[in-house]
């Protein structure tokens, strides 16, 4: 019997075969622990992240919905600073629902296209 985590990394594994950010479509990654979430617009050609965002730097008491959310609109706020427009979304295994799914829609709100 497999455990959530491994069953996440099985799966996490089988989409990065699948999907690398580029220089001019970088990869949006989303990582989310029990209490907070963190977003990063990466370029896998050079291995570098242009632009990082987490529930860390917020100061708010408020769902975790609503912290994705906020997150969501710093990922895309950075990441338009850093000059990027479009980019792909790397949900890491979890299931695109939830906060995931919050962070998506505020950052394709916050001007990113996936």
């Amino acid at each position: 019997m497999t455990t959530k985590l491994e069953r996440r990394l099985k799966i996490k594994a089988g989409v990065r075969g699948k999907i690398s950010g580029t220089t001019e479509r970088p990869r949006l990654t989303v990582f989310r622990s029990n209490k907070q979430i963190y977003a990063q617009v990466i370029d896998d050609t050079t291995g570098k992240t242009l632009a990082a965002a987490s529930s860390l730097k917020l100061d708010v008491k408020a769902p975790k919905k609503e912290i994705a959310a906020k997150v969501g609109e710093l990922i895309a706020k950075g990441a338009q600073e850093a000059g990027v427009q479009t980019v792909v979304f790397d949900r890491n295994g979890y299931l695109y629902h939830g906060r995931i799914k919050e962070l998506a829609d505020a950052a394709r709100n916050g001007g990113l296209k996936f």
